[in-house]
């Protein structure tokens, strides 16, 4: 028969529909949409642990007994650190505890989660390097690397029609459109899926840009046309991407979710639709930030906010200070693993936000992927201090320290001042020695 997988209280709602607000008072649980599943468990969804458990063996035996060891010790040892990092894949893959996400199968987020580890081990690697063996190192990944980058000319003319080129007056807008206009795009539609907040997505987007005008003094590919940053990608790239991942969102809150076993199907039609909808969410939760509430989730929101803009940043200095061109395959294999991560970190964090007396712990993931963001400053600071610590134009120091002071004064007067008029005005003990009166109000 039919299993019903019900998530938090109330009664039965139909078929894929997520609760109302009203209910959603109640308890956080009642977010997530109700899922039906017939509790097939094939083949596929096994662990395999004895197989793989073999198939490693085997693998092992045969380099032992069967295949020559090459004299190169530069080769042995490149192969031995491979071979390591796949042992320690295959036993992660296997036993790892699950995460919160399931599809298309739980073993695929745990093999994120064990790469998670080998970068985070890789960085601590390269942090306790000297800064000359540190870009060297990177040799042994790539020849190529390792040699300091040529100068680039960034910004240049800003005219958006230059009556000066006869033949294309737009070609300043023309050169802007690359293949980073795509990633722009592609990237935003991911973050709006993670974040699932339209408001924390446009923050976070426009907060970018204006850190690109405070910073470019140090790195010169934050400077840009003026109509590059706010049209080409607030409007155009991160808006429209913005925008997409919030219709899919919206999809995604509405759709039901039933699942067959793919031999329970009859029709043809209805397997490959099964197959294609193993790619998307088993259930789905909606998130609610509500930073204003509460000084949790107001702490846990600017948190947010502030590991994002720095993972950002992230991305810019670690080309810079090890010496990596832009283009390389490095920098796009360390954007498609945020991509993978980042997903299940915040739903990890929202949580442990939301829900603290149910996890009572930051999830795994989340832990990795802010102790590899950190770390990942740590090694820019430690690589390129001189340039990381070139002081900010006065003008740009002034205008920070009013958005600080701004940010903690109204910290102050919603959270702490707010509340505490409201115990006083209702009579109670603010304290909580008798009952204290809950200011309740939303953003």
């Amino acid at each position: 028969g039919i299993r019903l997988k019900h998530r938090g209280g109330g009664g039965r709602r139909p078929v894929g529909e997520c609760a109302t607000s009203a209910e959603e008072s109640t308890h956080r649980r009642n977010t997530e949409c109700e899922v039906y599943d017939d509790g097939t468990n094939t083949f596929f969804w096994r662990a395999h642990t004895v197989t793989v458990l073999f198939i490693l063996t085997c693998a092992l035996v045969y380099v032992t007994l069967l295949e020559e060891t090459p004299q190169d010790t530069t080769y042995n040892a490149k192969r031995g650190i491979v071979a390591s990092i796949l042992v320690f894949l295959c036993f992660g893959v296997t036993q790892a505890k699950d995460g919160p996400f399931t599809r298309p199968h739980p073993a695929y987020w745990r093999f994120w989660l064990c790469v998670t580890v080998v970068y985070e081990l890789f960085l601590i690697f390269i942090l306790f390097q000297t800064v000359h063996d540190g870009r060297q190192f990177m040799k042994y990944i790539d020849p190529k690397l390792g040699v300091p980058l040529p100068e680039r000319d960034y910004g240049g003319n800003c005219l958006m029609y230059d009556p000066g080129n006869t033949t294309d007056p737009f070609h300043n807008i023309w050169d802007k459109i690359d293949g980073f206009v795509p990633a722009h795009f592609l990237g935003w539609y991911i973050k709006t899926l993670m974040i699932r907040d339209w408001w924390m997505c446009m923050i976070i987007s426009v907060m970018f840009e204006f850190l690109e005008y405070s910073l470019e003094h140090q790195l010169p590919n934050f400077s840009e046309c003026w109509w590059d940053h706010w049209i080409m990608d607030v409007l155009v790239c991160n808006g429209l991407g913005i925008y997409c991942g919030m219709k899919t969102l919206a999809w995604l809150s509405m759709k039901p979710y039933q699942w067959q076993g793919l031999w329970n199907i009859l029709t043809y039609k209805g397997k490959i639709k099964r197959i294609a909808f193993q790619f998307t969410p088993y259930s789905w939760v909606k998130f609610e930030w509500k930073p204003a509430s509460n000084l949790r989730r107001w702490l846990a929101v600017l948190g947010i906010i502030f590991m994002f803009l720095l993972a950002e940043l992230n991305t810019f200095y670690l080309k810079f200070v090890l010496w990596m061109p832009p283009e390389h395959y490095l920098v796009l294999l360390r954007l498609v693993f945020f991509v993978n991560v980042g997903g299940v970190a915040m739903r990890e964090i929202y949580d442990f936000m939301d829900d603290p007396k149910f996890h009572k712990k930051l999830g795994q993931q989340a832990w990795l992927v802010a102790a590899i963001t950190v770390t990942e400053f740590l090694i820019v600071v430690k690589y390129d201090p001189n340039t990381i610590m070139l002081p900010l134009p006065f003008f740009i120091t002034q205008c920070w320290f009013l958005g600080i002071v701004l940010i903690f004064g109204w910290t102050v007067w919603r959270h702490v001042n707010y509340k505490t008029l409201c115990s006083f005005d209702s009579g109670k003990d603010i304290f909580g020695a008798n009952e204290p009166l809950v200011c309740k109000y939303e953003m």
